[in-house]
C-alpha cells in the first residue's frame, strides 16, 4: 500500500550528491581562474584603469567573491552563505552577460572608454579575449546556480539542512491512539 524504498537508493543518492559537489567546486574554481584572467587582461590594456576599467575589474572581483562564497556555502552548510552566494551569482551573471554583449557589439567604443595605451588592433584582440571569458563566466555562473540548487535540495532531502523541519521532526511529541496510529501531540484523539 505504501512506497517501498530500494536499499540501493541512499548510496546512489549520496553518490550523486558527491559528484554534484565535486562538479560544483570545479565550476567555482574555473570561475575563479576566468575572472582573475579577465582582471589581468583588463590591466594589460592600461596599467592604471580608467573609471570604466575600474568597474570592469570590480565586476570580476565580485565574481571571485561569489565563487568563494559558493565554496564557503558548501563547506559551512549554512543558509546565510547559500543566500549570499545565490544573490552574488545572479547579479554577476547578469552583469557579465551585459559586459560581453557590449564588448562584442561596441568594441571600439568600449576600448575608447578604457583609455587603453595599447594599439587599437591589439587592444581589440585583448578585449575580445576578455569578452570570450565573460561569456564563459556567464555560462558557468548559471551552471553553478543550478548545481547550488541541486546541492541544497540534496541537503534538505537527506536531512542535513539543520533547518526548522529537522528540529520539528526531532522535538515533535507523538501520541498513539487506541488503534496504534501515531499522531502529533496537539492532534490527540
Amino acid at each position: 500500500m505504501g512506497l517501498s524504498i530500494d536499499a540501493g537508493s541512499p548510496s546512489s543518492s549520496s553518490r550523486s550528491h558527491y559528484h554534484t559537489h565535486k562538479i560544483f567546486l570545479l565550476s567555482n574554481y574555473i570561475l575563479l581562474g576566468a575572472a582573475s584572467s579577465c582582471i589581468f587582461l583588463t590591466l594589460s590594456l592600461r596599467l592604471f584603469p580608467s573609471i570604466c576599467g575600474f568597474f570592469l575589474i570590480l565586476l570580476h572581483v565580485f565574481t571571485i567573491a561569489g565563487a568563494i562564497s559558493g565554496c564557503a556555502a558548501i563547506s559551512a552548510g549554512t543558509n546565510r552563505w547559500y543566500a549570499a552566494h545565490m544573490v552574488a551569482t545572479v547579479l554577476t551573471a547578469i552583469f557579465q552577460g551585459s559586459v560581453s554583449v557590449l564588448i562584442f557589439t561596441r568594441t571600439g567604443d568600449f576600448l575608447g572608454q578604457l583609455k587603453s595605451y595599447v594599439r587599437e588592433e591589439d587592444g581589440s584582440v585583448i578585449l575580445k579575449l576578455a569578452g570570450s571569458l565573460c561569456i564563459l563566466i556567464f555560462c558557468l555562473e548559471w551552471v553553478v546556480l543550478a548545481l547550488a540548487f541541486a546541492l541544497k535540495y540534496y541537503s534538505v532531502v537527506e536531512g542535513e539542512d539543520g533547518g526548522v523541519s529537522n528540529s520539528r521532526k526531532r522535538s515533535a511529541k507523538v501520541v498513539q491512539d487506541d488503534e496504534g496510529n501515531d499522531w502529533p501531540w496537539p492532534f490527540q484523539v
